[in-house]
């Protein structure tokens, strides 16, 4: 499938988290003229604490490099994660441009901010060592999820996230994504733009908030998911699974008015669900 942009964030490369391989069926499966990595490519956080990096995450820095040689237009927009790679904004590294925000126009002329949203997590900017800690705290909840899927799958039953399921249930957790798609929203409205496309809080979301258009494209450790421009300008989420038994938690056309969403058992099983807008 070809796009016009694709839009992917917080892969976490130099994790056990990271879902590289399903993440390099995506990249063959979906090419584009434009492809913006949204930070949180590289985990620095954790490769500072333990060096972890299989050929599966080599292979996926391979095949972003070999997408810029080929002409695709590639944009790294670095993370908190990969702050490292923010003393080279300006530059160029085997095509791939690295910048600290950009912004994109759709086809029909929607003009979107491109950040990656840490700037609006009050726990990063004014207290790092509470986010280093909560860090820790989800790597080992992945640890769990990663048990317990290995566990699901010998059952044949899919794929299901356990950070996910819990970050849902706090209140706060909910308050603060909240606050955090407000505050991203308020500030693309400030500068003059249509819409933002962001990633950080590891939540995939197309929707509008006071007349702005509020897209994050969500990871590749919990949900794999992307956000995709179609020729038309059409943005769309798509949930990437190669389980034959995958079941969508969301596939349903999401029109400028109301969602709709159509029974589970009326659904296609498709290796990718799509949320569009």
């Amino acid at each position: 499938m070809h796009y016009r942009a694709v839009f992917i964030s917080d892969l976490h490369l130099g994790t056990p988290g990271c879902q590289a391989e399903a993440l390099i069926e995506f990249l063959k499966s979906h090419t584009s003229n434009h492809l913006y990595l949204i930070g949180d490519i590289i985990d620095g956080w954790q490769l500072k604490r333990k060096w972890y990096w299989p050929q599966a995450h080599n292979d996926v820095v391979q095949k972003l490099l070999r997408k810029a040689r080929k002409g695709c237009h590639v944009v790294f927009i670095p993370g908190n994660h990969d702050e490292f790679a923010r003393g080279f904004i300006d530059h160029h590294f085997g095509g791939v441009e690295v910048c600290h925000e950009t912004s994109h126009t759709l086809a029909d002329g929607r003009k979107l901010w491109l950040i990656h949203g840490d700037y609006f997590d009050a726990v990063v900017k004014y207290a790092k060592w509470l986010a280093y800690l909560g860090d820790n705290l989800y790597e080992i909840a992945l640890r769990l999820n990663r048990h317990l899927n290995d566990a699901r799958r010998r059952l044949k039953l899919p794929y299901w996230s356990l950070s996910a399921y819990l970050k849902n249930k706090v209140k706060k957790a909910v308050n603060f994504v909240d606050d955090f798609e407000n505050a991203v929203a308020h500030e693309a409205r400030k500068r003059g733009y249509d819409g933002v496309v962001c990633g950080h809080i590891h939540r995939a979301e197309i929707r509008m908030i006071d007349g702005i258009l509020y897209c994050n494209d969500g990871d590749w450790v919990e949900s794999r998911s992307a956000l995709v421009e179609h020729m038309d300008g059409t943005l769309e989420l798509i949930y990437w699974d190669q389980q034959l038994d995958f079941v969508p938690p969301i596939v349903a056309a999401k029109p400028k008015t109301q969602a709709t969403k159509p029974p589970i058992d009326a659904l296609p099983v498709p290796s990718a669900a799509r949320t569009m807008f």
